[in-house]
């Protein structure tokens, strides 16, 4: 996998992670403020949209990932 489709998989598995931890309704919920990350990654997914840097990608790439286009 390239570099961007992991962040892309991380932030989509963070987001629905504290969407089930954060809304009153699911079997796992724990607190609503969980629903505070999930605007977190989604800060930083329309930062890095707008930069096109990303503190995330920085860190798969030191950790091995490919470069992709």
């Amino acid at each position: 996998m390239k570099s961007w489709q992991i962040v892309r998989l991380v932030a989509g598995t963070f987001i629905l992670v504290s969407l089930a931890l954060g809304i009153p309704g699911s079997p796992v919920f724990v607190s609503m403020w969980w629903l505070a990350f999930t605007a977190f990654v989604g800060v930083n997914l329309l930062q890095s949209g707008l930069t096109k840097w990303c503190l995330m990608e920085v860190i798969v790439r030191k950790l091995g990932a490919p470069v992709g286009s």
